[in-house]
């Protein structure tokens, strides 16, 4: 199915002595943005963009979020052209001037995959998922075709480090059983929001940084993952599976029992930080994941293929906190998600496969945020 090449490189959840990688050409010759034919960084209809930009070129590029500072990205790439075969980490300082490149660079090792990066709020440390404790190659995949189903891994060897910007690890973070992954930061810094498989169920929990305590904050039978904070540390937001048949149930813990996950059908839900007054906020069936609060957090943003029987395209989308006033933001015939905005609210960080020359690459795009 095309949806599966669109999204599948981003969402296998995707160690650490900094190894440089040589680009070709085509990573990083087009950071001028050019517009090629019948493709195009900006749709007319994307009111909410302006001076959008596209900061990478070729691969599978995605979720990157800005430092605290807003000066720096973290994001994972995948380019088997550039021998890299899995995902990896690589931070870059966003360009301030039009002739100014993006030069990112990987700081993870190359060994295993990695997913999820986040800086801390010294903006001397990362944190991230990676698997490299389990083996220094890529995880295997799922055979989509023998399983006649789309289907994310669960690997259990993903755990959460936390390295200084040379790449080095100065703290293994979680060592339970199990997955653990998809990890964010509180406002202030201090709190970790996680997904993990600890306690047999794919749940919520944080961790606080300075005792390293964790707690449990979703307990409902369902896939919980891709957790933030809002901008004033009073609420997260997440997306989740809820089988409700016997037979989703049975069908959600066989796959789990097995290390895979169904994610076709997703909605997105908020509650209190501490995990308290959930609710769903959507319900428009199909997949509806990767939230994020807008900088006022009373609204969210979010990707979602429920206009397409098909399955695609996966666009964003805004509403309030309590899933009102939905309105379209992005116009991509691909894919948009993982939208996350700057410190100061100003800008907006996202990927897509728009300008892509028609290729499947999955890009990262910066613009300014136009209320």
């Amino acid at each position: 199915m095309v949806i599966q090449n669109l999204i599948a490189p981003l969402l296998i959840f995707s160690c650490i002595l900094f190894s440089p990688i040589k680009f070709s050409k085509k990573y990083f010759a087009n950071n001028d943005a050019t517009v090629l034919k019948n493709d195009t960084t900006h749709y007319p209809d994307e009111k909410h963009f302006k001076n959008i930009r596209q900061l990478t070129f070729g691969g599978d590029n995605a979720e990157a979020y800005f430092s605290y500072d807003g000066k720096y990205l973290i994001f994972q790439h995948k380019d088997e052209k550039e021998n890299v075969l899995c995902d990896q980490m690589y931070i870059g300082k966003i360009p301030t001037a039009d002739n100014e490149k993006f030069e990112p660079r990987m700081i993870s090792s190359g060994k295993g995959r990695t997913t999820c990066g986040f800086f801390t709020k010294d903006g001397k440390h990362i944190i991230y998922a990676s698997t490299y404790l389990g083996g220094d190659s890529c995880p295997p995949v799922p055979d989509r075709q023998k399983l006649k189903r789309y289907i994310w891994p669960v690997y259990d060897s993903y755990d959460i480090f936390m390295a200084d910007l040379n790449g080095k690890i100065v703290r293994r973070l979680t060592d339970t059983k199990g997955y653990d992954a998809e990890a964010t930061l509180s406002p202030d810094g201090n709190k970790m929001l996680f997904t993990s498989m600890r306690d047999g169920d794919l749940d919520l929990y944080t961790m606080d940084l300075t005792t390293y305590k964790v707690k449990r904050i979703t307990n409902t039978l369902g896939y919980d993952g891709g957790a933030w904070f809002s901008p004033d540390g009073k609420k997260i937001i997440w997306r989740a599976s809820r089988p409700k048949t016997q037979e989703e149930i049975d069908d959600y813990k066989n796959l789990l029992s097995k290390g895979l996950v169904a994610p076709t059908n997703m909605e997105v839900w908020i509650a209190n930080a501490d995990g308290s007054d959930a609710k769903q906020i959507t319900n428009y069936g199909q997949a509806n994941w990767a939230p994020n609060f807008l900088p006022d957090s009373k609204r969210i943003i979010f990707c979602s293929n429920h206009e397409y029987k098909r399955g695609f395209p996966f666009n964003m989308y805004m509403t309030d906190i309590n899933g009102n006033g939905l309105e379209k933001v992005s116009r991509d015939n691909g894919f948009d998600a993982f939208p996350m905005f700057s410190p100061d609210g100003k800008k907006i960080v996202f990927s897509s496969n728009r300008n892509n020359g028609g290729t499947r690459d999955i890009n990262i795009f910066i613009a300014d945020w136009v209320e």
